[in-house]
């Protein structure tokens, strides 16, 4: 791995471990086993090597869970093995978590992948829920859009549960949840 490569995985871990203002740029450097001014030769500083990170992170997940939005199957198995997907519950959402962070907020550049991030993630469920009602394999849902939101949040709102209970739990709950909604869409003569 180059020394750029390993700046930004370094970054990127410690963005999701301590946050923006929590990760100096000397432990940064220290964990990528790269000196100053190997920082500074790829990165003109903190924020740039961190928008790097934050881009990988977005990239990496729309890439995870556009395997499951593209997979065969109906739009309840898509979503529900999105749903059901490994995660590291307790260290919560990589993406989710930057928006607790207030200098990641108050920065557009930093804020604007993250946004984008959650954007997407709301625009491709309801293309999935979409493509489900078109096909007749949900009926009574309400507007895709409006779903799509719902199962965001409630994704993100299991993670803070799960991590103020120390415990997968809350999270599990809430994924149950979605899938018993969806679920309850589904027209009996179709399975």
């Amino acid at each position: 791995m180059s020394t750029e490569e390993r700046l930004i995985e370094s970054a990127r871990a410690l963005l999701w471990e301590r946050g923006y203002t929590g990760t100096s740029p000397k432990a940064i450097q220290q964990r990528a086993g790269a000196g100053q001014g190997s920082m500074y030769h790829h990165f003109s500083g903190k924020p740039d090597l961190a928008l790097a990170a934050i881009r990988r992170t977005a990239e990496e997940m729309r890439a995870e869970a556009e395997e499951q939005f593209s997979a065969p199957g109906t739009a309840v198995d898509r979503i529900g093995a999105y749903l059901r997907r490994e995660r590291d519950v307790l260290r919560g959402c990589p993406i989710g978590r930057l928006t607790q962070d207030p200098d990641v907020m108050a920065d557009p550049v930093l804020r604007a992948p993250v946004d984008e991030t959650l954007a997407w993630l709301r625009g491709r469920l309801a293309e999935v829920l979409e493509e489900g009602c078109e096909r007749g394999e949900l009926v009574g849902a309400p507007d895709p859009r409006a779903v799509a939101a719902t199962i965001v949040a409630t994704l993100q709102g299991g993670y803070v549960l799960a991590r103020a209970a120390d415990s997968v739990q809350p999270f599990e709950q809430a994924v149950a949840g979605l899938l018993d909604f969806l679920a309850a869409r589904v027209p009996t003569d179709h399975e």
